[in-house]
């Protein structure tokens, strides 16, 4: 399932490449017909993430409310313009075909965008967990291909999405009524009373925090990936429970977080491992294996004790762990 970073990510395409801009709306699969027709023809006028959820904003006063949920996923083709905050990561990478930057960091898993967006470029970009570059578009804009449920097209760009679990138009109030089930997210807040929010619910819960993280009306944005690599950097067991944590260790992890989601928004791959350098950090942002602690390294030594890693099932989603580092 796409994680924080990765929404944030696709909002911020929106934001450069759709806002002001008058759209046409459909719904190719059928299965979004009356929802488009209330769309189609509006002008976007805001684009915003919040946790796992995207929600676009039309001159109407209508929002678009999309939810990826485990398989859905966005293609965008035609004159994408790339947002800055994209066009690096920490300094180490530069825009495609920019000379005099260090080797490509491009993960041969496909999870990293940045060397596949042009700005601009006639391209076809596949924007979800894994981010790749699908093909080089003929014509714009280009025939559907698969289950689209909904695209979005303008004069230059076109956007279609696949698979999403949550696909409606709301609302200005019912906008409010979803947000207001969300816990904190520190790209967009990373206040002190963002901060506060976390702590107080999450101490007061008799929940293991390994559930608790990937609770969305506790803390926005974290999935699989980031609960596992956050627990084992706090040393913390996951069936602790939430009230049993201190107030410091609970702040650390919402500090965490805000730490690891600004570098997944900036680089696009969940990168979990800190003070990487040169070749280290080459081959962790190519290869997913050699960027995280735990995460998918089930019966591997642990990094640091040597002790296998075990795998269990909590919040109906595998969890990785290592039992001495997190005892």
């Amino acid at each position: 399932m796409p994680e924080g970073h990765s929404v944030h990510r696709i909002t911020r395409q929106f934001q450069r490449n759709f806002i002001g801009h008058r759209v046409t709306v459909s719904s190719p699969q059928g299965r979004f017909v009356a929802g488009a027709t209330q769309l189609s023809g509006h002008t976007v006028t805001d684009a915003r993430a919040v946790g796992k959820q995207m929600f676009l904003e039309f001159d109407h006063g209508l929002w678009l409310r999309i939810h990826l949920g485990m398989y859905g996923a966005w293609d965008f083709s035609g004159e994408i313009q790339m947002d800055a905050t994209m066009a690096s990561a920490n300094g180490r990478m530069g825009q495609t075909n920019q000379h005099g930057t260090e080797l490509p960091t491009y993960d041969a898993a496909g999870e990293n965008s940045i060397f596949s967006i042009g700005a601009p470029r006639r391209t076809r970009v596949r924007m979800s967990e894994q981010e790749k570059e699908i093909d080089l578009a003929d014509t714009f804009p280009p025939e559907p291909v698969g289950q689209v449920r909904v695209r979005l097209l303008s004069d230059t760009v076109c956007a279609d999405l696949r698979g999403p679990t949550a696909c409606e138009v709301l609302d200005p109030a019912q906008v409010d009524a979803v947000i207001a089930k969300l816990g904190p997210d520190p790209e967009l807040d990373n206040t002190p009373e963002a901060e506060n929010r976390f702590v107080t619910v999450v101490r007061k819960k008799p929940t293991p925090i390994g559930r608790l993280l990937m609770d969305q009306s506790v803390v926005s944005g974290i999935g699989n990936v980031y609960r596992a690599e956050m627990l084992f950097r706090a040393g913390l067991n996951p069936h602790t429970p939430g009230k049993l944590l201190s107030d410091e260790t609970a702040r650390a992890l919402w500090q965490d977080w805000a730490h690891l989601l600004h570098i997944g928004v900036a680089t696009g791959q969940m990168m979990t491992m800190d003070k990487l350098e040169g070749d280290q950090y080459r081959l962790a942002m190519r290869n997913r294996v050699d960027r995280h602690w735990v995460y998918k390294r089930e019966g591997l030594p642990c990094r640091v004790c040597g002790t296998h890693i075990v795998l269990e099932e909590m919040a109906a989603r595998k969890l990785y762990w290592c039992p001495r580092c997190q005892a």
